[in-house]
């Protein structure tokens, strides 16, 4: 029968080991969360410089800092807060010009008032960005996308097939927008 010492030097030695497996655990899990935490800064610092690229005035409106702790990352600066002339769509209304509109916006509305004129019906965002001459990507066209839904939910534009916009009702002509 073993001693009650030898019994204990058991335990003692179990729990040691244990307590050694944790460790190295721990050890292991701190340096992949070290690890997880920088892949997430570049992932936000990747994801603030498409957002300048794709911005509608090349990126004078982004300009949100980018913090050392990606914790902090919500916190944003007031200097970018105030909206920049013609950053926002406004409501289309009767009489408002779309000189009122940044010039992405505008080439939007001049090429599908171009397409109503010559009848040849809506267009989607892959085939706007083709137009403009720009390389169908993506990114190209997604950004595309979000003018256009912004413009439709303004009144600018009008979406009859999902993903097929053309001028709304009563918007024509750069020159007055009625």
């Amino acid at each position: 029968m073993p001693s009650v010492v030898g019994l204990l030097e058991q335990h003692e030695l179990a729990a040691r080991r244990r307590v050694d497996g944790l460790r190295e655990e721990a050890d292991r899990i701190q340096a992949e969360l070290a690890a997880a935490e920088l892949e997430w800064q570049e992932w936000t610092i990747a994801r603030r410089r498409v957002d300048t690229v794709l911005a509608p005035d090349a990126g004078a409106t982004a300009e949100a800092e980018v913090t050392a702790d990606p914790r902090d990352a919500q916190v944003q600066s007031t200097s970018g807060d105030a909206a920049k002339p013609k950053s926002q769509v406004p409501v289309w209304r009767q009489g408002l010009a779309w000189s009122v509109l940044s010039v992405d916006y505008q080439r939007i509305l001049m090429a599908l008032e171009d397409r109503a004129r010559l009848r040849q019906g809506p267009l989607t965002c892959q085939e706007m960005a083709s137009v403009f001459g720009m390389d169908v990507v993506p990114a190209r066209v997604e950004a595309l996308r979000s003018k256009a839904k912004r413009l439709v939910a303004r009144g600018w534009l009008a979406e009859r097939q999902p993903g097929r916009f053309t001028l709304a009702a009563g918007v024509s002509g750069p020159g007055d927008g009625s």
